[in-house]
């Protein structure tokens, strides 16, 4: 039985008829870039991040960029992030010019440990702190960071926060007792439209959200290179806009993620309930009680098991038809181009260990129960 790690195919059968014909209504109006199609998306991710403003943009990773940007982030600035996550967290600073700052992860919860983040921005000094621009952490693999306690760790330091959620439109978590949604606690919080994500495009999008409407009309000049009105610029910006078509296909797809949210959910209670009694896989962790956890508290972008022997687990899965991924197999202070920044191996240790022994397996909405059956037993096979 071959099975994906991620299978589009399948969710286009369901919905193809309805994303003709709206990539149609975009083709018949000519209509291509920002404009009414892309209105309509931001205002309902807006709703549905439960924020006051929202920007379509170009990729999650020119989401971040400009969050930076508007952020004012630039040369020897500082930006507190996790190494455990995907290259563009902590590229994006790099390109400003600024230092990323590395915290290690809680190994309960793969995101940043916010006690480490305390006694980081503790141990700055008074140059460090006063070129300290932001923290991001990042909802890695659809879970929320622990922002009941990340966020006032960083109002005492005075510090915005940057929410990578490129990996977790919906998820939630508590905060004071309120149930908060990626994206909507920080001072900005990041969106990736990339195919894989939860709603994904038809190519690269991205979205930024805020609360604060200063923020949100910075950023929405520096989207189209810093101009207002057209060919006055007041900041120098960037291309960092939505595609007409993207958000088009977007808004039909947006009606269907709660749904296929549920999905994933499910698949994932499936597989804790398959695998609990496998000795050599460590479950995905939860950050909170499930009885008394938010409804999408996890959303499961992901599934990521671990385990020691997590390459040879791999490679006996694809040769039993099943596809896996690695995310993600060099933590980022370990990559060549952060070489400069003086890190070890050794200086992570959770972050390293994580990046050697996770695993993520197929959690697509459409996966079948016999094709996840079918994962467990080669994994049960492989094991035992």
């Amino acid at each position: 039985m071959n099975i994906p790690l991620l299978d589009l195919k399948a969710q286009y059968s369901q919905i193809r008829e309805e994303v003709q014909a709206a990539i149609n209504e975009v083709m018949e109006s000519q209509h291509f870039i920002l404009g009414p199609k892309v209105q309509e998306l931001e205002e309902a991710i807006a709703s549905y991040s439960q924020t006051k403003y929202a920007l379509g943009v170009s990729s999650g990773t020119d989401a971040l960029l400009l969050a930076l940007m508007a952020l004012e982030v630039g040369k020897d600035d500082i930006v507190i992030t996790t190494p455990y996550s995907f290259f563009a967290t902590a590229g994006c600073v790099a390109r400003l010019g600024a230092i990323p700052k590395f915290v290690d992860i809680d190994e309960k919860t793969f995101n940043i440990d916010p006690e480490q983040l305390k006694t980081m921005l503790n141990s700055l000094t008074p140059d460090e702190h006063k070129r300290l621009k932001a923290v991001i952490p990042v909802h890695l693999f659809g879970q929320m960071a622990d922002m009941e306690k990340i966020l006032p760790i960083c109002q005492e330091h005075n510090v915005p926060i940057i929410e990578d959620a490129a990996q977790a439109i919906g998820s939630e978590c508590l905060l004071n007792g309120q149930v908060k949604r990626a994206g909507s606690i920080g001072a900005i919080g990041c969106f990736s439209f990339f195919p894989s994500k939860n709603l994904g495009g038809i190519g690269d999008g991205g979205m930024v959200v805020t609360n604060d409407p200063v923020l949100y009309e910075k950023m929405k000049i520096m989207r189209v290179h810093g101009s207002s009105p057209k060919y006055y610029h007041k900041f120098i910006g960037g291309n960092f806009r939505l595609d007409a078509i993207q958000a088009a296909v977007l808004l039909v797809k947006l009606q269907y993620l709660d749904t296929w949210t549920a999905q994933r959910q499910q698949h994932a209670k499936a597989y804790r309930t398959l695998l609990e009694n496998n000795a050599s896989v460590q479950l995905p962790p939860c950050i909170h009680d499930e009885t008394n956890a938010p409804k999408h508290h996890h959303i499961y972008n992901q599934f990521c098991i671990r385990t020691e022997k997590r390459d040879e687990l791999k490679n006996h899965l694809q040769e039993n038809g099943i596809a896996t991924e690695i995310y993600y197999p060099l933590p980022l202070h370990m990559q060549e181009c952060f070489r400069y920044l003086g890190h070890r191996k050794g200086d992570f240790p959770k972050t390293e260990k994580a990046a050697a022994t996770s695993l993520a397996l197929p959690v697509f909405p459409e996966l079948t129960k016999a094709q996840m059956e079918e994962t467990v037993k080669v994994i049960h096979q492989f094991t035992s």
